[in-house]
């Protein structure tokens, strides 16, 4: 039985570096005109239509998750609050996923999302205060040289070091806040994963609205009747939306760190696809820092798993 749940997450967890590995280059083959913020908006509007069946589905249901629970006031007011929040940065990172995609490159951005291991390492040290052994502290600092030489192209050289690589490492920065917030609900409550998916989406959705109405009402205009963006925003959405839905199913079955472990290289899919579709040249360069990235990342997970099992 154990190892047929190990089997079915490990299945899981490579659909999702599968689908991972697309998104960047679907993001990137909108058509001209399509603007990062308009697109972020209606592939959020999408996913909400693609997780709404299922929610309703659940709410029919015998398990209603968060709907059957028994809050007190404050218990609920805290809950709204987290679930507005991580709504907000969802919807900002999707924004910020977009457009840096747009302007880092599909293959570059893929590499750089990958450093979410930096900032749960920081959020760690801050709010849980774990302390990091050398080993740990070491991998870090090779992970910031790897992404540090992937921004300046290959140089080295700081005057060169690329604005949009920030852009892009602000997805992963906004992904570790929420998580940890996210994280600290599903043990508080009996949310279920499709309620967090349809809640997160939805929120994400709202807010995208709320900066489109202000910043570019015209391109909500111009576009929501375009066949051909909107052709591109289902496809990004429906495959952005069964990520998320893969990926709880994927760690109901195996641990998060055997399923992030699983995903890890999803830029290959990457660069790849974007070589075949958008023909974005691959440099050398990247493959190093993909490699780099790639092997501290593993490392990190080793020498975690060490030191819980030495702490036991």
């Amino acid at each position: 039985m154990k190892a047929s749940r190990t089997l079915t997450g490990t299945g899981l967890a490579l659909v999702c570096l599968c689908i991972l590995g697309v998104m960047p280059v679907i993001s990137n083959s909108r058509p001209a005109g399509f603007g990062a913020l308009e697109f972020a908006f209606f592939l959020s509007v999408w996913q909400v239509v693609f997780a709404t069946p299922l929610f309703v589905r659940e709410l029919r249901g015998p398990n209603k998750g968060v709907f059957a629970a028994g809050f007190s006031p404050s218990e609920r007011r805290r809950v709204i609050r987290a679930t507005l929040f991580t709504g907000a940065l969802f919807g900002l990172s999707t924004y910020l996923y977009v457009y840096g995609v747009e302007k880092a490159g599909a293959v570059s951005a893929a590499i750089a999302i990958q450093a979410y291991p930096l900032f749960a390492i920081l959020w760690e040290a801050i709010l849980l205060k774990r302390r990091k052994t050398a080993l740990e502290l070491a991998l870090t600092g090779l992970l910031v040289g790897a992404l540090y030489y992937l921004g300046t192209g290959g140089t080295g050289r700081i005057d060169g070091f690329s604005p949009w690589i920030l852009v892009v490492l602000g997805v992963p920065f906004l992904w570790s806040i929420a998580h940890v917030i996210i994280k600290e609900e599903l043990g508080r409550t009996p949310i279920t994963p499709s309620q967090v998916t349809f809640f997160r989406v939805s929120i994400s959705t709202v807010f995208l609205a709320g900066v489109v109405a202000v910043v570019a009402p015209e391109g909500f205009v111009d576009n929501i009747l375009r066949l051909d963006f909107q052709r591109v925003a289902l496809v990004m959405g429906l495959v952005y939306y069964l990520e998320l839905f893969v990926w709880f199913h994927a760690v109901r079955f195996i641990d998060v760190s055997l399923a992030s472990s699983i995903t890890t290289p999803w830029p290959a899919v990457t660069m790849v696809l974007a070589a075949l579709f958008l023909g974005e040249a691959v440099a050398a360069y990247q493959i190093g820092a993909f490699v780099i990235v790639v092997l501290c990342i593993y490392g990190l997970a080793v020498a975690g798993m060490r030191k819980e099992k030495k702490a036991a």
